[in-house]
């Protein structure tokens, strides 16, 4: 059974930094596809695609959050990473990882596996 853990959400100011971590278990993230969504609570449940990775690595990106959020993965710790920078009030939500044994790109439907997710708060 594959599993994902997400972690290192958190409050931070605008203007500052998180990295968020997904821990892989049942498989090996070169397997499997990955992504990163995140969903604000009232907005009628739309999960927005972040930022995806497939199996050779190659990666894609929102053109809401490009050249601030980066996605990368640790094979030897079988774990993905969102790296957001220059985080705004904006950003706060609640931040899934997803994956797939297929691409999905960032549409969430395609993700059939998902963590509980970890909550980003920015303020002002």
């Amino acid at each position: 059974q594959v599993k994902l853990v997400e972690s290192g959400g958190g409050s931070v100011k605008s203007g500052e930094s998180l990295t968020l971590s997904c821990l892989v278990s049942g498989i090996g993230i070169r397997d499997f596809s990955m992504a990163w969504f995140r969903q604000v609570p009232g907005k009628g449940g739309e999960r927005e695609g972040l930022a995806a990775m497939t199996t050779n690595g190659d990666t894609a990106h929102a053109e809401s959050v490009k050249g601030r959020f980066t996605i990368t993965r640790r094979s030897d710790k079988n774990t993905v990473y969102l790296t957001m920078n220059n985080l705004k009030p904006e950003d706060t939500a609640m931040y899934y990882c997803a994956g797939a044994p297929n691409y999905g790109s960032l549409l969430a439907d395609r993700y059939p596996v998902w963590g509980q997710g970890t909550q980003v708060t920015v303020s002002s």
